[in-house]
């Protein structure tokens, strides 16, 4: 059996965790450690988010926690067995042990059991199938920590079950390829197989739920070969990309933004030809405003808004935002070039401030231009000739270039 003492283990310790434990070792009830922290654990990694399981019932929890003036912060997870309990500032979420009765493919029924191990088999992947002793023992069912060390991502049973419990974990399966898997292309056969004759299941589930599984593949190693394999697997259509993505444009584009940390909205459009596929998207995933005009943004500019040759590479990028009416060009624009892969300019872009135009109305009524008309004329060619300038003409510069014109 494994123990784990690792100094990111002892780190969970807090005081909250410390009341919490004495509580359920008090009434004699089992409380262990779940899924995805102990996956980062035993890799070495600081969990963000605890869950725990446990053995007690929620009307058992709940009636230990108030009797033990704990507050309980009302959430609505009471049904599929998870209380949340607030100890100092800290909350902690804890689930009772339960076994899947019936499930659509989106929700699951559940019934309390006190069995680790039926409760681990309803888990998606073996490697968010372990759990930990608060003693820092592991129990793992599925070969969990054997494929987390051999970087294996393998579904707890068969793959077909596991998947028609929540079509969601088709993509799951990828997320946590491109997190853990070493290189591409290490899939077990059946599990593929699975995969493309469940497929279709994905058409059930909800936009939302789809683009947080999509936008984390899309941040992940390997995305070239696991989108590549969404198409060959035929899952493309369910989720909202087009029948025809640019895949050739795709691999040059996740070449290009290695290192470069762009949104996934940035590395989704390259396989879009067309606006449509932006509205197509957002159509079946419901995106953000902002994520739907940074793809439109992109497909539009793409192409003919690229560094100038010369002295100046930067300046059409400068030139565009300057003249753009919108609030966040710049933040587009150093999007752009990550899609591009222009390394060095988004660097400089990300140290240049937008420099702001220093002659006012005011300035030119002081030289003795009365009418508005004539006002917002003048401006005008001051803004072309500042512009011409490099946005280096100061105030005095441009009024004596007024004088001239």
């Amino acid at each position: 059996a494994m123990k784990l003492q690792s100094p990111q283990f002892q780190e969970l310790f807090t005081p909250g965790l410390r009341s919490v434990a004495e509580l359920f070792e008090k009434k004699n009830y089992e409380l262990r450690i779940a899924g995805g922290a102990v996956r980062d654990l035993l890799s070495g990694m600081t969990p963000q988010d605890i869950d725990f399981a446990t053995t007690a019932t929620p009307a058992e929890m709940k009636e230990m926690f108030t009797s033990a003036g704990v507050r309980l912060i009302n959430n609505k997870g009471e049904k599929h067995g998870t209380i949340t309990a607030r100890l100092h500032e800290q909350n902690f979420e804890i689930t009772t042990l339960r076994i899947d009765v019936v499930t659509d493919g989106r929700h699951a029924e559940v019934e309390f059991t006190t069995d680790w191990e039926k409760d681990a088999e309803r888990r998606d992947l073996t490697v968010n199938s372990m759990f930990l002793g608060l003693d820092g023992m592991l129990y793992d069912f599925f070969n969990g920590y054997e494929d987390l060390k051999t970087k294996k991502i393998r579904f707890v049973g068969k793959a077909s079950e596991r998947i028609q419990e929540d079509y969601l974990r088709i993509l799951r399966y990828f997320r946590f390829y491109g997190r853990i898997a070493e290189k591409p292309g290490d899939h077990e056969p059946s599990t593929l197989q699975a995969i493309r004759e469940n497929a279709k299941g994905l058409a059930g589930i909800s936009g939302e739920r789809i683009w947080v599984e999509l936008k984390k593949i899309l941040l992940g190693n390997h995305i070239n070969h696991l989108v590549q394999l969404m198409y060959e697997l035929d899952i493309a259509q369910y989720i909202g990309l087009p029948l025809d993505g640019d895949l050739e444009e795709f691999a040059r584009v996740t070449k290009n933004i290695q290192n470069l940390c762009p949104k996934p909205m940035t590395v989704l459009t390259s396989l879009f030809k067309l606006k449509d596929d932006v509205t197509n998207l957002d159509l079946r995933l419901k995106i953000s405003k902002e994520e739907k005009n940074l793809g439109l943004f992109l497909v539009k500019h793409r192409q003919e808004l690229t560094k100038a040759m010369g002295p100046e590479p930067l300046r059409p990028y400068q030139d565009f935002i300057m003249d753009s009416r919108e609030a966040n060009t710049n933040s587009k624009i150093c999007e752009l070039l990550k899609y591009q892969g222009e390394e060095h300019l988004l660097r400089e872009m990300q140290q240049w401030t937008v420099p702001s135009f220093p002659v006012s109305g005011h300035d030119i009524r002081k030289m003795g231009v009365s009418s508005g008309k004539e006002i917002g004329t003048a401006l005008q060619q001051l803004r072309e000739e500042w512009k011409k300038s490099g946005y280096h003409m100061d105030k005095e510069e441009l009024l004596s270039c007024l004088k001239k014109l």
